[in-house]
């Protein structure tokens, strides 16, 4: 148990964290190092392990994702050595030569491991493979990714049509396909382009918006030819590919830096400084969203590491104003929607979010929750069938809330609580440990 401002309790593996600001006021300090990047720490254990030769991972993530990719991977006869954060050996065993799993591959929480990996395990011919996850994952869509495998030759056998998990795969000869994808979707894309490395041709997905584009760049550096057409969004992968290990280095997540960022931004007096943070164009919506809000951020030794562009951030409070959040700036921030929102309660005006219809189906609804959740706490937030309506500027008062199992709603919910008055009790907090393992040490040392 940690004291003071902050206390954790375990009772039946389920863990609650208690947050008490002092009557006086609090202010935040110190600098920050953040846990790897999730979405490179997948691609890096799964490419590793299609590659030829030995990949070396370092500042892989911890946290429980990517420990389901590994074991997975594992299953189907990639050595991996035990995951730490300085360096992990994978030794690959070759695009097309997956072994067939005597067991059902558990993908535990990690959408990014089921959808990814099927596109892999899909081209894997007279191979059959079955997939689940937890109960959070057993109930997100995953016909956005049997759609287009289906279109290339696919055979898949799933709840509902194969819309949900348990899913069974048996391992085709597929064909190269052009994919208009309805939804800007990293997961979607990089799901084909991971399919169409065994494809005979050009394996292309358009997306109405630009997504994050890791996996593009990872092929690349792991020999793949890819070409991609920014002005079209679409991104292209020429099959069949050689794929030879590599060095990987993660940079920090900035999903992760963004409860920092908006901890900072919205706590009078506080100041932190982010190390080590990826910077991405297709990951820095956080950023731009937080530019509209006016909040006094500044990117310090910016650099490129591994082929990612990385930098430090500092960030200081003031006072923020509202925005709208629309448009082609959703899909490079949705997973920071939920902390944004925690922003907005603090910012002058109304702020309004929308085409976030696809935090309903993430580990939680998170716009029925994110607003129910501070609802309780005093904000005025009011839900969209795509987003929020949030009326900054309201006191927020200490309450019992439920990260509902989510991640990134335990968090969020964490850093609204150091602007309430009274103690905030987070239940079910143990979430965060799915992306960021250390979030409660974290918090405790820059509360002082």
């Amino acid at each position: 148990m940690l004291t003071g401002i902050i206390e954790t309790k375990t009772s039946e593996s389920q863990q609650s964290l208690s947050v008490d600001p002092p009557t006086s006021g609090l202010s935040l300090h110190g600098t920050i190092e953040i846990p790897g990047d999730k979405s490179i720490s997948h691609r890096a254990l799964m490419l590793g392990a299609l590659a030829t030769g030995t990949t070396t991972i370092e500042g892989l993530l911890l946290g429980a994702d990517p420990r389901s990719t590994a074991g997975c991977f594992s299953q189907m006869g990639a050595q991996i050595s035990e995951l730490n954060e300085q360096r992990v050996e994978v030794q690959g065993i070759g695009l097309g030569q997956l072994h067939e799993p005597t067991q059902v591959l558990d993908a535990g929480n990690s959408g990014t491991t089921l959808r990814l990996m099927m596109g892999i395990l899909a081209s894997h011919r007279d191979r059959f493979f079955t997939v689940t996850g937890d109960h959070s994952l057993v109930r997100r869509p995953m016909d956005r990714v049997v759609k287009p495998l289906l279109q290339m030759g696919a055979m898949i056998w799933g709840r509902q049509g194969g819309s949900f998990a348990p899913l069974a795969i048996q391992g085709q000869r597929l064909k190269p396909i052009h994919y208009n994808s309805p939804i800007a979707s990293a997961q979607v894309k990089s799901c084909v382009l991971l399919a169409g490395l065994m494809a005979e041709g050009e394996t292309t997905v358009t997306e109405p918006a630009l997504s994050r584009d890791h996996s593009e760049r990872m092929l690349r550096a792991f020999g793949a030819t890819v070409k991609v057409d920014p002005e079209t969004h679409s991104a292209t992968v020429v099959g069949p590919a050689k794929l030879q290990g590599q060095p990987v280095v993660v940079p920090g997540d900035i999903s992760s830096a963004a409860f920092w960022l908006v901890a900072g931004a919205i706590v009078p007096g506080s100041e932190l400084l982010i190390k080590n943070v990826g910077v991405n164009p297709t990951r820095t919506g956080i950023l731009d969203a937080l530019e509209m809000m006016e909040a006094d951020i500044q990117l310090e030794n910016k650099r490129e590491v591994a082929g990612e562009p990385v930098a430090d951030l500092r960030v200081k409070y003031s006072q923020l104003k509202a925005c709208t959040l629309e448009g082609s700036l959703i899909p490079r921030l949705i997973d920071e929607i939920p902390i944004l929102a925690v922003a907005a309660t603090s910012a002058k005006g109304t702020t309004i979010i929308r085409d976030a219809e696809e935090l309903r189906v993430k580990e939680s609804d998170r716009i029925q929750v994110m607003a129910a959740e501070l609802n309780r706490m005093g904000a005025k937030v009011s839900e969209l069938p795509d987003g929020m309506e949030i009326v900054g500027g309201t006191a927020l008062n200490g309450a019992e809330v439920d990260s509902y199992t989510d991640h990134r709603i335990a968090m969020s919910l964490a850093i609204a609580a150091l602007k309430a008055s009274g103690k905030t009790t987070i239940g079910r907090a143990e979430a965060a440990s799915i992306s960021y393992p250390q979030f409660t040490t974290t918090l405790q040392q820059i509360c002082g």
